[in-house]
């Protein structure tokens, strides 16, 4: 069978572990390329037996008989790119978000319907093999008809500052996933976003423009309800809990851990802390993601994470930042207009 050519455009932290996932773990694909703009990223490309290596997207794009693009540069970067390999009949993966900018975003998956090309976005947490079971009980009615969903997702520290000034802020780019596991999760579309937020972690970060911690509350169209609750800094580690409260039960995934040992003594009780960060809990997503990409690309079925699914989340979270500045309710009509 003919290999899928793919090439990697960015190794970063994300570009890294997607790139070392694609040359290693799928026969059916060859990755024939990869891009960063920074000289040093060459060792990367190297480390996982990318002969082909270049610092310009254009000339990634014009590799013979490239069949798709991964996308894993930063994010004022991903609509450009995807745009341009959507024209050049390339199918596309990229990572969340797709722009900061709703109108940029609906004008990109205008032109992606356009190219008559595939894209699927980095939502990586719906491939989280614990939550994938819970969706699983959700389908199969196991807990009834859902009421509320809780997720915490908290960071073991917050980004550097410099980040966070062009990161569109945290609901753009850390709750987005929580926004898109809610949706995910119920099935359902999100009318109305309540948020509420505070700077708890670190003054800079407010200096900057953003917050650190906050709650949210999302009504979906049956008036089911999900809550979130983030922070930039847990000092414990990773901390990221699910649960689903239905008509006939509860559901709930809970932390990872390095290993589930406790210790009970006459002083009390103890055990590991959860995994440190994101790239050690969210491993094997990162790994599954692909896996069905891939698997899409195979078959010719839609992908399982589309441009529609990332627009939606980009406006509950423009609709969170909104609630917050004015203190009230949002309806995601407001945004969507």
């Amino acid at each position: 069978m003919k290999k899928i050519k793919v090439a990697v455009a960015g190794l970063g932290r994300i570009g890294k572990i997607l790139l070392k996932n694609l040359s290693r773990n799928f026969p059916e694909i060859k990755v024939v390329a990869a891009m960063d703009i920074f000289d040093e990223s060459k060792e990367i490309s190297d480390e996982f037996g990318v002969s082909v290596f270049m610092k310009d997207f254009d000339e990634l794009l014009a590799v013979p008989e490239l069949d798709a693009v991964v996308i894993c540069s930063p994010t004022d970067t991903h609509a450009d790119y995807v745009v341009k390999a959507a024209k050049a009949g390339k199918q596309i993966f990229c990572e969340k978000p797709l722009d900061l900018s709703l109108e940029r975003v609906k004008e990109v998956l205008q032109i992606v319907e356009e190219s008559g090309v595939k894209l699927m976005l980095g939502f990586n947490r719906r491939f989280d093999p614990e939550f994938k079971k819970i969706k699983q009980l959700v389908l199969n009615d196991a807990v009834g008809d859902p009421q509320i969903i809780k997720i915490t997702s908290r960071d073991p520290g917050p980004p550097p500052v410099s980040y966070i000034k062009v990161s569109g802020g945290m609901f753009l780019d850390m709750t987005i996933h929580d926004f898109d596991m809610a949706r995910y999760i119920a099935g359902k579309q999100v009318k109305e976003v309540f948020a509420k937020g505070a700077v708890m972690v670190d003054p800079e970060i407010g200096k900057a423009g953003d917050i650190d911690t906050a709650v949210i509350t999302l009504t979906f169209e049956d008036d089911t309800m999900a809550v979130i609750d983030n922070c930039r800094k847990a000092v414990y580690g990773y901390d990221q809990r699910l649960e689903v409260f239905g008509s006939k039960g509860m559901a709930q995934a809970e932390n990872n851990f390095p290993n589930n040992h406790k210790l009970y003594t006459e002083s009390g009780i103890s055990g590991d802390l959860p995994l440190h960060f994101f790239l050690e809990r969210y491993d094997a997503s990162y790994n599954q993601e692909i896996r069905e990409f891939i698997d899409a690309l195979v078959s010719g079925s839609e992908m399982p994470v589309n441009g529609e699914d990332g627009l939606l989340s980009i406006a509950i979270g423009l609709a969170a930042k909104k609630s917050v500045e004015e203190g009230r309710p949002v309806q995601i009509d407001e945004i969507l207009i």
